[in-house]
């Protein structure tokens, strides 16, 4: 019994003591994010002491990412993905900091990483676990026939694609989703909108998402518009929308404008220096001297760092000074007037001279 005793309490001290060993040696997980083919930073930092060994580790892989003792690097092992991708902060090694620099980052380079550290004093180990992501940057929206297209690539992880109007309407916004994967693992995503043929002035929005970030892009046909030779305003309609870039097309792929809000810079293609006259705050365009060649649709396009707004007016080319039809009519009650003033004062001067001739 007291033989049996001593072995229980043998076997609860050597617990204990592996408990506490496993204590010092592993810190728990770091989370990292690192963005696709940028920079990245694995952090790992020890207690100092001589005799400084360094292996970085890839538990997902398996593979041997970079190893430094005796003082300098030792890459003979190191995996051939990683090859002339890592490297550490030698001059901050003696002060505890082992965090390994990862350049050229991949979604092949997720996964668990381990840090073993091992000196003259007991080994020490830190995991982290780096994720990839590479954001949705440019969302591209298209209107063509009754088709809207909207879609985006270079995307990790798998996005999501969302549609929806502004103001709120009962369409059934039945679309056709397709993702695909390229061989660098990111994602490209396209969907499709059938229109409704009386939609005018309704905002289609289409939002791709991931867990990281959001870009939207919206689209809308205005009312069509009777533009004139001589001056002729098309609007983007988007007064409340804050934008730092403008961009004016004709029939979706020539350029008009390119404007610049946050260095100021604009740039007006050489087949429309003529008749671009002004832009106005809004983004609202001012043309002149237009000719049936210029009849088609005119694209406003305004963006900002999340969002991407686009409008389509359809101009039709009439002859005339001025498109506006409030001021051809009142020009023409005037003319009225005065024709019938000068009537008027003829019809009262022949009675007044009958009427003296009637007198003699």
């Amino acid at each position: 019994m007291k033989i049996c005793r001593n072995m229980i309490k043998m076997k609860d001290s050597v617990f204990l003591v592996m408990f506490l060993w496993i204590l010092t040696v592993s810190r728990g997980d770091t989370e990292v994010s690192c963005v696709f083919m940028e920079r990245c930073i694995l952090p790992c930092s020890f207690q100092v002491a001589d005799q400084i060994n360094i292996r970085w580790h890839s538990i997902t892989r398996d593979f041997n990412v970079h190893s430094f003792y005796y003082n300098q690097d030792q890459l003979r092992s190191q995996h051939q993905i990683y090859r002339d991708r890592t490297s550490l902060f030698k001059d901050q090694i003696s002060t505890g900091n082992a965090s390994l620099q990862l350049t050229g980052v991949t979604v092949q380079d997720e996964g668990i990483y381990q840090c073993y550290i091992s000196t003259v004093n007991a080994p020490q180990i830190s995991l982290t676990n780096l994720t990839v992501y590479a954001p949705v940057q440019d969302v591209n929206i298209q209107q063509v026939e009754n088709r809207i297209t909207c879609r985006s690539e270079g995307i990790y992880p798998q996005p999501e694609l969302t549609w929806s109007t502004t103001p709120p309407s009962n369409i059934n916004l039945l679309n056709s989703t397709t993702v695909q994967q390229n061989e660098q693992q990111l994602y490209s995503i396209s969907s499709s909108l059938i229109l409704s043929p009386n939609d005018t002035d309704l905002l289609y929005s289409c939002t791709i998402s991931t867990p990281t970030n959001r870009r939207r892009a919206a689209w809308r046909k205005l009312t069509p518009i009777s533009g004139s030779t001589s001056e002729t305003i098309i609007t983007c309609a988007a007064s409340n929308f804050s934008f730092s870039h403008l961009l004016w097309r004709f029939n979706h792929s020539q350029m008009i404008l390119n404007q610049s809000r946050t260095d100021g810079r604009s740039t007006i293609s050489e087949e429309w220096r003529q008749q671009v006259k002004d832009v106005s705050e809004s983004g609202d365009i001012t043309l002149q001297d237009l000719s049936s060649e210029q009849e088609g649709i005119y694209t406003c396009q305004l963006s900002n760092a999340e969002e991407m707004l686009i409008s389509d007016t359809s101009v039709k080319i009439s002859g005339g000074s001025s498109v506006n039809v409030g001021g051809i009519i009142v020009a023409v009650i005037a003319a009225v007037l005065v024709a019938a003033a000068v009537g008027l004062f003829l019809f009262c001067k022949k009675k007044k001279g009958q009427q003296e001739n009637n007198t003699i």
